[in-house]
């Protein structure tokens, strides 16, 4: 695994632990469906299915400088009708929709040069 490779998974692992910890229930991770891409996470919010589009970024030394993006800043109308799709095929192949409907949600992981990630979510984004 490279670097960049290493650091979405540190992000995804955050992630996931902070929906547990938020009382979800984690179904998958890395759900792939071919070409047409990968859900982060998938898990239960009680009875709703969530698809969560994490994004991990490291804070450059100065924050607020024209290099910087904030992770969740990365995820636009393209990438929103993509996860979509992705959750009907997701729900296509489990049978069917559940009871509580379906949310996509957005977790964003800053890494500071120092101190502590700082991890945003986002619900309902799309």
């Amino acid at each position: 695994m490279n670097a960049r490779g290493a650091l979405g998974k540190y992000g995804e692992d955050l992630a996931a632990r902070r929906l547990v910890e938020a009382g979800m229930t984690v179904l998958e991770r890395n759900w792939r469906a071919g070409r047409a891409g990968e859900i982060d996470i998938v898990a239960m919010d009680g009875e709703a299915l969530v698809v969560c589009e994490v994004k991990t970024r490291r804070a450059p030394g100065l924050v607020g400088s024209a290099l910087f993006e904030h992770p969740m800043a990365s995820v636009g109308r393209t990438k929103a009708e993509r996860l979509r799709r992705l959750a009907e095929r997701w729900i296509e192949e489990r049978g069917g929709p559940p009871p509580g409907g379906v949310r996509i949600d957005l977790i964003g992981v800053l890494l500071p040069r120092r101190g502590a990630p700082v991890v945003e979510h986002a619900r309902g984004v799309a």
